[in-house]
């Protein structure tokens, strides 16, 4: 019997570039679909509990009043050779240690040039985890940030879009204290998980974009197989209603305030 011959194991470079082709590919087809391949849930919320709901007006940047005062934080992603915005507006009211700590994490620059290290496609999108900065240490990946865990403040239910910390399961940490930087959006209505995460923000731009990295090949932990990085994530305080910069299928976009962007992109924006 002749001998079977193996076949050659591609290189790890070989690995990325056919990883990253796979991801330009999605990334073109969920834009040509209008981003509308993640399935979602239009379940109306139920739960116990005291929940604050944002009213209709509270959920529309382009009509919030004038003299509103919102904290937002824009957050610049790099994946599909593209780097994309994602807007959230952050809830210090309802959830004050936290969004205290995430600000914190922010301005330190915790947060840049880590990788979304889960990404669960019509469910959640997550990262945070500072093991993430190390591509070697992958298999642990979603294990970092225990050194530091925050108190509960759960007020508001899981919405799409809904930006929450992640935690430690009940068995083990029973008061439902929060991963000191892990974070996800949820990408549907989760009555499920309400009242058990600290849901601290709200993606108000860009929610296409959380979808599409739901729809990235990932590897048996549910991880991206090419990199995802979050390359920034800028605090600001934000007066009045946001510009509409364009209308897609999964939802308005808008345009980012002067105070996020540089000083090219200031005078860009003035002059087109």
């Amino acid at each position: 019997m002749a001998a079977t011959v193996p076949e050659a194991i591609p290189s790890t470079a070989t690995v990325d570039n056919l990883a990253e082709a796979a991801q330009k590919s999605l990334f073109k087809a969920a834009d040509q679909s209008g981003g509308a391949a993640a399935t979602t849930s239009n379940a109306p919320i139920t739960t116990t509990g005291p929940m604050r709901l944002p009213s209709p007006v509270a959920g529309n940047p382009a009509l919030w009043e004038n003299d509103s005062q919102h904290k937002l934080a824009v957050m610049e992603v790099a994946f599909g050779g593209r780097k994309e915005t994602i807007m959230i507006e952050l809830f210090p009211n309802d959830a004050p240690q936290t969004v205290a700590n995430f600000i914190d994490r922010c301005d330190s620059g915790f947060y840049n040039g880590l990788a979304f290290h889960r990404a669960i496609e019509g469910f959640i999108v997550q990262t945070g985890d500072p093991l993430t900065s190390d591509e070697s240490a992958r298999e642990n990946w979603g294990t970092g940030g225990e050194d530091k865990t925050l108190p509960a403040e759960i007020k508001r239910p899981h919405r799409i879009g809904a930006i929450a910390m992640a935690r430690r399961s009940d068995a083990v940490n029973p008061l439902r204290r929060s991963n000191g930087s892990q974070f996800y959006f949820a990408l549907g209505n989760y009555a499920s998980i309400d009242m058990k995460h600290t849901v601290f923000g709200q993606v108000i731009s860009g929610l296409d974009v959380v979808k599409n990295i739901s729809l990235m090949p990932v590897d048996s932990n549910d991880c991206p197989v090419a990199r995802i990085e979050v390359k920034s994530i800028k605090i600001l305080d934000h007066k009045g209603p946001l510009q509409v910069q364009q209308v897609a299928n999964d939802g308005t976009r808008y345009s980012k305030p002067n105070s996020a962007r540089g000083f090219v992109g200031r005078i860009l924006h003035r002059v087109w």
